[in-house]
């Protein structure tokens, strides 16, 4: 089961992979970029179509019997001619070839388009749960405060002293009830973004389900992620299809240079040295102005150009791979496997330190130093947490493809 609703709360439990089944079931980029496909997919089957052949007739409207269409006795005039216009220098089967082309970068721009939003499910989905972890320390946070404020304040009065310690604590909170209202505007913000991706109810409260990324088992080869960049990435595939159509085109538009032929047979009735007359028609262009030099030549030059953006691309795509890859390996080293075992030891400090100040063992200033770096280390080791799982979206959105689960 990938998620798990809670009807009382409206609450959408859900992990990743349950996230990505939503995505790309329902998400309505995704379904209006597979008509694109569809659209081009159709104008290749336009492109094999034959012309149509043309038919054409001449009658006599009026003669002077003062008569309209008159035909009895055998007279009037009956022309008919059928043509059939043939194309030359595989004009067809480069239109053809060109539409296959088109296809087949709507494909690419629908694989890319999905990488781009996938991206944004990985990090969206990551940085909630991010921002839902530190919701939870801003929470117990103000609990043990509003606890500590709660003794003292039925004991100041009586002694004067706790009332600097019950003034101190009350504007300590107060900075952590700011902190915590936008860490809360942070969560509808990304909460927004992902009922967007999934397409779920606006009601819904998500609550990502993230296991911690490893660390120690993924082993990746520099040159082998650039290779797999090269044959996953959409976009730098979209470049090399875009230079194929460019030489494509090319070729089309030399062809064009060579007139069509138009073939056809006439029938005359009465105005023809024959009564009854057939005749063979062809037909085509003289090439003595235009043999489409202007669209010949912008032709070469787009070639150039898609051929400079395609090696343009591939370099990008080559130190993007480096780049990522290498931010991967930093923030793999920072969160080591000790992170745990000393997450869990400060908690356990943190407890220690709140009895220890309630039982007058730890004076204010000590206790409210420690409170106030608790929560600034827990929201640090939140975050080297959430820079894996983004080194991790970053790495396999730069390769194109998933080489590390999230």
């Amino acid at each position: 089961m990938f998620f798990q609703a809670s009807a009382q709360l409206d609450t959408l439990k859900i992990t990743f992979p349950g996230a990505e089944k939503t995505f790309l079931e329902n998400n309505i980029s995704l379904i209006a970029q597979k008509y694109n496909i569809q659209v081009s997919k159709a104008l290749i089957q336009q492109a094999k179509l034959w012309d149509n052949p043309y038919l054409a007739t001449d009658q006599n409207l009026y003669d002077n019997t003062r008569k309209f269409f008159n035909h009895t006795d055998g007279n009037g005039e009956v022309y008919l001619v059928v043509s059939q216009v043939i194309k030359t220098a595989g004009k067809r089967g480069k239109e053809i070839e060109l539409a296959k082309d088109q296809a087949e970068i709507q494909e690419a721009l629908f694989n890319d388009l999905m990488r781009n939003l996938h991206y944004n499910l990985q990090l969206d989905f990551a940085q909630l749960a991010n921002l839902n972890d530190q919701a939870k320390v801003y929470q117990n946070e103000l609990s043990a405060g509003d606890q500590l404020i709660t003794r003292i304040e039925h004991t100041y009065k009586t002694d004067k002293t706790k009332f600097k310690d019950y003034i101190r604590l009350k504007a300590l909170l107060f900075g952590l009830e700011n902190d915590k209202i936008e860490n809360s505007r942070q969560i509808n913000i990304l909460e927004t973004e992902l009922k967007v991706l999934l397409r779920t109810k606006s009601t819904a409260f998500i609550a990502p389900i993230v296991k911690q990324a490893k660390t120690e088992t993924v082993k990746l080869e520099l040159n082998k992620l650039i290779n797999q960049a090269k044959i996953h990435r959409a976009d730098f595939h979209s470049s090399g299809l875009a230079f194929s159509y460019a030489q494509h085109n090319l070729e089309y538009q030399k062809a064009l240079a060579v007139p069509n032929i138009t073939v056809g047979i006439d029938y005359d009735h009465t105005n023809s040295y024959s009564k009854d007359y057939f005749g063979m028609q062809i037909g085509f262009q003289l090439p003595f102005f235009n043999r489409n030099q202007g669209n010949i030549r912008s032709s070469r030059y787009v070639v150039q150009n898609k051929e400079s953006l395609l090696k343009e691309n591939e370099l990008r795509l080559e130190n993007a791979v480096v780049s990522t890859f290498q931010q991967y390996e930093l923030s793999k080293q920072v969160l080591s496997s000790r992170h745990t075992e000393f997450n869990e030891q400060y908690d356990q400090l943190f407890k220690t330190l709140l009895r220890d100040y309630e039982s007058g063992k730890t004076g204010l200033v000590e206790f409210v130093d420690f409170f106030d770096s608790y929560k600034d280390t827990k929201l640090k080791l939140l975050q080297q947490e959430f820079s894996l799982q983004k080194a991790i979206a970053d790495l396999n959105y730069t390769v194109g493809t998933t080489v590390i689960k999230p």
